[in-house]
């Protein structure tokens, strides 16, 4: 996951990203996931971390 051009870590889950959003400063994290203007989602479908 990449925040701001800075690679913070590798998301396994919903859980992992709101973490990795929290840690920048993004409280209310949970309600973001979904929203485009904040989560830009690569590689595949939003929420499914199994590998490709």
């Amino acid at each position: 996951m990449t925040v701001r051009g800075e690679i913070l870590g590798l998301a396994h889950s919903d859980g992992d990203v709101i973490e990795f959003l929290r840690r920048a400063g993004l409280p209310e994290a949970a309600g973001l996931l979904d929203d485009p203007a904040w989560v830009k989602w690569r590689g595949g479908h939003a929420h499914r971390y199994e590998a490709a």
